[in-house]
């Protein structure tokens, strides 16, 4: 692919199709060549980020929920994209003026490439940023935080599992006296565990939080009234939820065998069908965990909708997953809670 001659700008549907084309062809050179033709022909960096690369992820990541694409397809695009952007970086030079931030996803997050493209907006726009990368583990983090003395912490979460190793990070931040602003999808509809997690800030999109933070580091963190309300938060000790985290493996070898008791076809399984399926067990051991951790059942009922259209997609009926969900209620019927959580979920397959 040739760079463009013609003048062109984003955001716009026909270069976000061109692009996610080349992407998800595994075609490096030409994402490159399509990132640097723009640059060249005034396209400002942040728009390439968010309104093609950005985009075009979005894109990918349905694509690989509706079945159209394979994971190793997805994978090898997301590859392509993270060297795409870094040619933005690498063409795009900007002086450190603001301050310091440490942008990290947080512990068993590995979805680095929306918060690694959000610390490119932060370059831009002036700050230096010390990028962590994925799966940051809570002590690395405060221990960077000690040595760097950053003027904020953002904090990527893009699954809900992933939220009471959030707020070990976020209470550890703030007890260093550093504000936390957090983002991703894992924080859940308007920030809403982000704030009851206790970060001091939220933002939807990587631009809104380059804003946000502009704000956030104008005061010391004593002078910014915390986002969250911890008062009203469940601790973590919570009889159940301690139950499931530590009877996990327990509950998920149980069921496996209970299905394999009851469904004769399961005794067929490969290796790797078996492996899927008890890695999907884990899921909804997880999800259950992190609803109970908030208190929040939403968190349960959107994994249970959204696990159902994913497995419609590849033709797996509705009454697998709600096998699934019994394999683990019928283990839990001594944990209201969970139990309630459970047939909330399975409610959502009856509709």
């Amino acid at each position: 692919m040739t760079t463009p001659t013609k003048r062109l700008s984003l955001p716009d549907p026909v270069l976000t199709d061109r692009y996610l084309h080349v992407v998800g062809d595994g075609d490096e050179a030409a994402a490159i060549a399509l990132v640097t033709g723009l640059l060249a022909d005034g396209v400002p960096p942040a728009r390439v980020i968010v309104d093609l690369i950005g985009a075009a992820q979005r894109r990918v990541g349905e694509l690989w929920a509706a079945n159209d694409w394979s994971i190793a397809r997805e994978h090898a695009a997301t590859a392509v994209s993270e060297r795409a952007l870094a040619t933005v970086g690498a063409l795009s030079p900007a002086q450190a003026y603001r301050g310091r931030i440490t942008l990290a996803c947080v512990d068993g997050e590995w979805h680095g490439l929306p918060a690694r493209m959000f610390a490119e907006l932060l370059r831009l726009d002036g700050w230096r940023v010390d990028f962590l990368g994925a799966s940051v583990p809570g002590r690395h983090l405060i221990t960077h935080l000690h040595q760097t003395g950053p003027d904020a912490v953002a904090l990527s979460c893009m699954i809900p599992t992933r939220l009471p190793r959030a707020h070990t990070a976020i209470t550890a931040c703030r007890a260093a006296g550093i504000p936390v602003i957090a983002g991703g999808r894992g924080f859940g509809p308007d920030g809403r565990w982000a704030q009851l997690l206790g970060a001091d800030a939220w933002a939807a999109t990587g631009e809104e939080a380059v804003e946000r933070l502009v704000t956030l580091t104008a005061s010391s963190a004593a002078d910014i009234p915390s986002f969250g309300d911890l008062n009203g938060f469940a601790s973590p000790s919570d009889e159940e939820y301690t139950h499931l985290v530590r009877a996990r493996p327990h509950l998920i070898a149980t069921a496996m065998e209970r299905l394999a008791a009851t469904y004769p076809e399961a005794h067929q399984y490969t290796r790797d069908q078996a492996d899927a399926t008890a890695e999907d067990l884990g899921h909804i051991v997880d999800f259950l965990a992190a609803a109970l951790y908030i208190g929040d059942p939403q968190i349960f009922t959107d994994f249970t909708s959204w696990t159902a259209e994913v497995l419609a997609s590849r033709h797996v009926p509705p009454a697998a997953l709600e096998a699934g969900l019994r394999l683990i209620q019928d283990q839990l019927i001594d944990f209201p809670t969970a139990t309630t959580m459970l047939d909330a979920g399975l409610a959502t397959l009856s509709r």
